[in-house]
């Protein structure tokens, strides 16, 4: 009992005082559940009122939490700076920063600013170590595999950066690819000509590229060319010139798929080929086209094979609980 009452005298009340307002509900979250992480995490209680957060629990949880709120804050007041549009703002990434290592704030936007992709619509940010380090690949290497489970950013971050260098004329085309595999229904009695068949398996794609362009721009690319959607069987025979290549749902290819479209690169081009080996709808017994390339291409100068992993999840922050759960079957 004694000890209790000295816990008890040991908790601490700190308030955070924020000088711009209209960051707070972002910082705080949809029914403060960016508090609520913190919450999960560290011994302490949160509340906000207006332009206060306070914080209830002994000094040294106090301390973190406090630390980590003002580190997502900096940033949410650099995002608004620089004009930086998102969805919905996360505090996962600056719980992980803090609890696991000493974070210099500054050197950490300094960090983002360098990597920024710019495309038409929006300025895209890396959320994670593991998406900086995935940017400064792509920014390196010809060839680039990004293994990690759904929701890490392999396939979005590969678009936007694709995206930025048409934008600024580094490539003359972009050209996004996926097999269609069949899963569940035969494609041959989907509804439609050849396009209308395939473009569901295509859908994922679409979706990144209407979030990053307009929506008349993207069909005025699409008609002239400079972007090309089209399933992996499409590129047979094709020389990919000048071109920025992303292979998505790769896990789902063959090896001779894989083959193939590897050897399409022609001069000036780059490939991005992103997959989850957990999520393989192959037929039973045939081997992911995807698994046997990480392999084979392994430790070749120019080809970098990196992974993300489920603290890289930037979807629903209970995505990466499900995830973890599955992993443990």
């Amino acid at each position: 009992m004694q000890k209790k009452l000295n816990q008890e005298n040991n908790k601490k009340s700190i308030n955070i005082n924020f000088d711009d307002i209209s960051l707070v509900p972002q910082l705080i979250g949809v029914n403060n559940k960016n508090l609520r992480e913190i919450e999960e995490i560290i011994n302490v209680e949160l509340d906000s009122n207006g332009s206060l957060i306070n914080l209830y629990g002994n000094q040294k949880d106090c301390t973190l939490a406090k630390k980590i709120i003002e580190n997502s804050y900096l940033k949410l007041k650099d995002y608004k700076k620089n004009k930086i549009e998102f969805e919905e703002f996360s505090i996962n990434f600056d719980i992980n920063n803090v609890m696991n290592k000493s974070v210099d704030i500054n050197k950490e936007i300094s960090a983002l600013e360098k990597h920024r992709i710019n495309t038409w619509k929006k300025t895209i940010i890396p959320k994670t170590d593991g998406h900086k380090s995935y940017l400064s690949s792509l920014n390196i290497n010809d060839v680039v595999f990004c293994i990690g489970p759904a929701g890490s950013g392999k396939t979005y971050l590969a678009v936007a950066n694709a995206i930025n260098c048409l934008k600024n004329r580094k490539v003359e085309k972009v050209i996004l690819s996926r097999p269609a595999v069949e899963a569940g229904e035969k494609i041959g009695f989907l509804p439609g000509d050849i396009k209308d068949k395939v473009d569901p398996y295509l859908r994922p794609i679409y979706d990144a590229l209407h979030d990053m362009m307009p929506a008349e721009k993207v069909e005025k690319k699409l008609l002239s060319g400079e972007i090309e959607i089209a399933p992996l069987a499409f590129m047979r025979g094709r020389t990919l010139k000048n071109s920025y290549i992303i292979i998505d749902e790769a896990q789902n290819t063959s090896p001779i798929q894989m083959k193939m479209v590897l050897t399409r690169l022609g001069e000036g081009s780059k490939m991005v080929v992103t997959g989850d080996l957990t999520q393989v709808d192959l037929p039973k017994g045939q081997q992911s086209g995807l698994t046997e390339a990480v392999k084979i291409l392994n430790g070749i100068k120019g080809i970098d094979i990196l992974k993300l992993d489920v603290v890289d999840i930037v979807r629903h922050s209970i995505v990466s609980k499900i995830i973890k759960a599955y992993e443990k079957l």
